[in-house]
């Protein structure tokens, strides 16, 4: 718990400072890091599971994650993303066929919906960056899933009595589950009114309950997708970059699953106004 608490500590500020001091002024710093958070990923779901250990298609896998970011960014390079999508499907079947059938087509297809979904759903961030206003948009992918996560880990330790999945997540409980959704609506909602108070902004209080309920739901879904993943590998974590966490996918795995529904909900349901 030491260890999870001072990671905290030290990430979120810089995390803040990368968002908001850093990336006004140079905003392809945050593209960056959304991009080395995507390929740390993919290495991780690929070599660190044992899913697929193969060098070269590891290495172009990587590549190819850490270039979607840029193209979700600098959105006209449409015909820059064919290309890439297409040298690298090219690559994986060159792998595949100077293996002798060793690498199979559902390793070939897990590697590439890993490597594709994986920094196109971090991009969220990205495209949440180029909305308005995006000061407090680009809090929400981080929050409700951060947020929902601390209160299911406090709720289930303080309540939890029933196991959620336990042949996935042995120490995940129901109560903890309906703490971290009770906790991110509140949280939300608690965001918004420190936004109109303090900022003056328009809110939709209504819809900013909808992102916490389901944003909480998607996340901790998205906690359980991954847990299956190493199970079904006979891994503990992902990784080891964050002491008391793990890796990229252990600490972003539910990020990875609110971001792009955020995204979704701010354009159909904006709650925040200018």
């Amino acid at each position: 718990m030491g260890k999870r608490i001072m990671v905290a500590v030290i990430c979120i500020p810089l995390l803040a400072a990368a968002v908001y001091l850093v990336s006004p002024v140079y905003p392809v710093i945050l593209c960056i890091l959304v991009a080395a958070l995507s390929m740390v990923a993919v290495h991780e779901a690929l070599w660190s599971t044992g899913f697929l250990k193969h060098a070269r298609i590891t290495c172009y896998s990587i590549v190819m994650a850490g270039l979607i970011p840029f193209w979700v960014y600098y959105g006209s390079y449409a015909v820059a993303a064919l290309s890439g999508i297409f040298v690298y499907v090219f690559l994986l079947f060159c792998e595949a066929i100077a293996s002798h059938k060793k690498i199979t087509l559902e390793k070939l297809g897990g590697a590439f919906f890993l490597t594709i979904v994986i920094p196109s759903f971090l991009s969220s961030i990205l495209r949440i960056r180029m909305m308005e206003p995006w000061q407090a948009l680009i809090v929400l992918p981080f929050e409700v899933p951060f947020i929902s996560d601390a209160f299911a880990l406090f709720a289930g330790m303080a309540f939890g009595r029933h196991k959620l999945a336990p042949e996935l997540s042995p120490k995940k409980t129901v109560e903890g589950a309906i703490g971290g959704f009770v906790g991110a609506i509140a949280a939300t909602v608690l965001f918004g009114v420190i936004l109109q108070m303090g900022f003056s902004l328009e809110i939709n209080y209504f819809y900013l309950a909808v992102y916490g309920a389901l944003g909480s739901i998607v996340s901790q879904i998205g906690d359980l997708s991954f847990s299956y993943i190493k199970r079904e590998y006979g891994i503990k974590d992902f990784g080891y970059i964050f002491p008391g966490h793990g890796g990229v996918l252990d600490r972003f795995d539910s990020v990875l699953f609110c971001a792009p529904l955020l995204e979704l909900l701010i354009h159909f349901l904006p709650a925040i106004g200018g």
